[in-house]
């Protein structure tokens, strides 16, 4: 009998530590299930239309945690990497020169789905269109067209880690350049 006893325990203790190992990578730390990382960016014409204590507010209101954030200004250079895949393309001449007409502000976003959640709520690349079929999206509220559509969301996991470490993990260059270009983080 006390050798059942040993071998039924033994058995749920091998049970109980299978289990905590399957649900610690299931769960993160914060109790809730594994969060991801996107980038979101204000584009010039959202802060010269004072929209972003708006849309702050409303990322916030969504779940999303905002872990990093800062305002730059881009210069052609940094706007033509950051777009560099829309390089062949016809409109990138004028949408550098939209990126460079005025600051920005990047933020890292964080929540469970942020990636697809933070693409939902911003809504169809032409805010024309989204007023139409996304009323509630950013877009929709703030955008112009499709060039000037206020904000940015990146469209996959690779494309967020990329996007997040262009403006934070370049950190020596990026204040370099502000230092040299007299701006302010």
């Amino acid at each position: 009998m006390k050798i059942r006893l040993v071998l039924l325990g033994s058995r749920f203790l091998f049970f109980f530590v299978l289990v905590s190992i399957a649900f610690s990578g299931i769960f993160a730390s914060n109790g809730g299930m594994e969060t991801e990382k996107t980038l979101a960016m204000i584009k010039p014409d959202g802060l010269r239309g004072n929209y972003t204590d708006r849309i702050r507010r409303a990322i916030v209101e969504s779940g999303f945690r905002i872990l990093k954030e800062r305002v730059v200004e881009l210069d052609e250079d940094r706007a033509s990497r950051f777009y560099a895949e829309h390089s062949s393309k016809s409109f990138f001449p004028t949408l550098v020169k939209y990126m460079t007409s005025g600051p920005v502000c990047v933020m890292v976003l964080e929540k469970q789905n942020a990636i697809a959640d933070w693409r939902a709520m911003i809504g169809p690349t032409d805010a024309t269109k989204a007023r139409a079929t996304h009323p509630n999206s950013i877009r929709a509220m703030c955008g112009l067209d499709s060039e000037k559509n206020c904000v940015h969301g990146s469209d996959s996991l690779q494309s967020a880690q990329r996007e997040i470490s262009f403006f934070f993990e370049e950190t020596g260059v990026l204040l370099y350049y502000l230092i040299c270009s007299g701006k302010c983080i």
